[in-house]
Formats: structure tokens, sequence, C-alpha cells
């Protein structure tokens, strides 16, 4: 079993990663002190893969405390908060209560965010069953829902009581969902770990085939890497940035298609492509290892070729973007493979230079990247 333990201007909590730890789900939530209810928020899928596992992991919490909600991207807004939390108005709710989050990322950030708002705050668990949210998602309090106008602009820094993440709940994942945590993975090795990157080269068929040891090894370390982030910047206002690698163009990509064409993982593989080719285009980063962000990026899987976005539209979604300050986007853009730079300004003409060649990198991969520098690596 690993235990990680985060320090928060809430309080200290508890990450532990182990198969099994959702069997001792209960028993973690009553010891964290006067709990009148507890009340489990999952997904559909989560519900229909998991359902039975849940039961037995929480076999005293009434039916009326389980509550089902849609976890597409596209529903992931103000409305469905609210009526989450009118439905634990209703359920008896009080400052006691336990919210307990089952799923993925949508499932804890909408989870989290109604937590952080109900009664002004009740106590929250989060039980990640994605790759993407028990390497990232689940950890470090950010939580929050999308407008139109770009993703995660509305929400709360609330950190949680306690993490379970148990890696024996990725068994029942479809194979797109478990892919896109992946690309998560992946960028905990190039903004911080040459060493996992590594790893992620030698071993990514390993990973897609669900390898307990190896899983159990990568999860621990990304989760380690987020601990000591977000430990080391709560409120996103330095280092956290670093961890918005590929995002900027990510959220971009899911806002422009209606968050309803990729997944979260997908955007952000796509995302952290392009902010490679920037760094490369603007001379910030070696083409050799442009060449490796690129192919391990794309050895996770096919990626569907980005929309085409109108220049008005991206300099509105870009404008949008958590990180722009007076207007102007703070580029997060690697250097090397383990260490990045934040706050970085690229001019329009890059980007788009990037949007228009990012086709061909999803097409041809490195051997297109490596034609357009003339064959050197």
């Amino acid at each position: 079993m690993s235990l990680i333990r985060i320090r928060s201007s809430a309080g200290p909590y508890e990450v532990i990663c182990a198969r099994g730890v959702l069997t001792t789900a209960a028993r973690r939530v009553a010891a964290l002190g006067k709990v009148t209810s507890v009340f489990i928020l999952t997904s559909p899928r989560v519900w229909e893969s998991l359902g039975r596992d849940l039961r037995k992991a929480f076999p005293k919490v009434p039916r009326d405390n389980w509550l089902v909600f849609d976890d597409a991207e596209s529903r992931k807004d103000l409305p469905t908060v609210e009526g989450l939390c009118r439905a634990l108005v209703e359920a008896g709710a009080d400052r006691h209560s336990v919210i307990v989050a089952v799923g993925g990322g949508v499932v804890g950030d909408v989870a989290g965010f109604v937590a952080a708002s109900l009664l002004r705050g009740v106590r929250l668990v989060q039980v990640p069953t994605t790759v993407v949210a028990q390497v990232d998602s689940a950890i470090g309090g950010k939580t929050g829902v999308n407008l139109p106008e770009g993703k995660n602009l509305v929400g709360a820094f609330y950190p949680p009581k306690l993490v379970l993440a148990d890696p024996a709940t990725l068994r029942t994942l479809p194979h797109r969902e478990f892919r896109s945590g992946l690309y998560e993975v992946i960028k905990y090795g190039v903004i911080a770990d040459p060493q996992l990157f590594s790893l992620l080269e030698e071993h990514m068929l390993t990973c897609l085939r669900r390898d307990p040891a190896i899983l159990g090894r990568v999860i621990e370390r990304c989760a380690r890497i987020k601990a000591r982030v977000v430990v080391a910047d709560e409120r996103e206002s330095g280092l956290r940035q670093i961890l918005n690698f590929g995002h900027t163009l990510g959220h971009t990509f899911e806002a422009a298609t209606g968050y309803k064409k990729y997944l979260h993982g997908e955007a952000v593989g796509l995302g952290m492509i392009s902010a490679t080719l920037i760094a490369m285009f603007t001379r910030r980063l070696p083409l050799l290892d442009a060449f490796r962000i690129i192919r391990l990026t794309l050895s996770v899987g096919p990626l569907e070729e980005p929309p085409a976005i109108p220049r008005p539209l991206l300099k509105r979604l870009l404008r949008g973007d958590k990180k722009s300050l007076g207007g102007h986007v703070r580029w997060v853009l690697p250097r090397k493979i383990g260490k990045v730079k934040w706050g970085e300004e690229v001019s329009q003409s890059v980007v788009a230079e990037a949007l228009q060649e990012l086709p061909a990198m999803v097409r041809g991969g490195v051997e297109e990247l490596t034609a357009a520098r003339g064959g050197k690596k």
C-alpha cells in the first residue's frame, strides 16, 4: 500500500493507492469523525460496472443516498450542480454529512464543487475510478464546471478529506477511456520526471495491457508528483501551472467541439503535441526531445485530427483560458524532457503554425516531424 500525505489550507489528508482499498472505504470514511450520513455520487457507467463492488464497500448507505448523474463532459455544468444540491437537501444532507465521489474526472469535479457549495461546505472523499482521476484530478482540491465560454471557469479550491485510489477499479474501464488517461501520465514524465518518461517509452505496450505491476508503479509515481506540486502551490499561483501542460489548446479543442468529440485526455494529448511544436518552433525545445514527446504521445493509440477552428473563435477561447492574464495567454512549454516553464508568451502566428502542422503530426507521426525539419533528429 502506498500512502501519500498532503498538507492543505483546509488541513492534511491522505491519498491511499492500493489494490483492494475500495473494500475498506466505509471504515475509512467513518474514521473521519462525526458522520451523520454518507452520500455516494457516481455516474450510470460507473454504477453499471462497479455497482456490486460499491454496495459491498458501503453496505449501510441507504438507497436514497446513492445519487447517479450523467458524467458526460457536456453535462459538467451549473444546472447539474444545482440538481445535485437540491437532491442532497431533499435527502436530508447536513453539515456533518460526507459526500463520496466515485468515478472519473467529471464526477470528481462536479461532486467536489457540490461539496464545496452545499451548506458552505461538507466533507468530501474522492474515490477515483479512471486513470486520469487516480493520477491527477482527484488530488489537489481543484473542483469546477464548464461554461460555454470555456472549461472549468466556475469552481473552487476544495481539498478532500481522503482519496482512495484502487487500481483494481480500472479493470472495467472501456479501452478508449483507459487510453485517454495515459496522456495525463505522459504529461507527468514531460513536466517533472524523465525516468518516468523513459519507463513509459519502454513499457507503453505493457501499460496498455493494464499490467497490474506496471500500472501500480506508474499511478503511484504520478500521484506523488501531483502531491509534491500541490503542496508547494495549492492555489495555482506559480509552480502548479506546470500541471496544465497540454491543457491550453486541449481545453480549446474540447470547447470548440461542444465537449462532445474528445475525451479530456485525448484533447490533452493533442494539446501536448501542439505545445511541443510551439516550443520547438520557438527554439525552446531541442528537436530530439520534441521527437520523443510526440512519438510517446502517439504510441498511446490513434487520435482524431483536431477541428479547424476559425481564428476569431480560437482567439476568444484562448482568452477564456484560466491562465490568461490581461487577455494574454500564458503557455506551459517544455524545455527538455522532465522540465517545463510556465507563464510563457507566444505570438498568434506561432500558435497558428503549430495548429497548421498538427493534423500532419497526428496522421504521419514523428516521420512527418522529421521530414518537416530536413530529416534531422
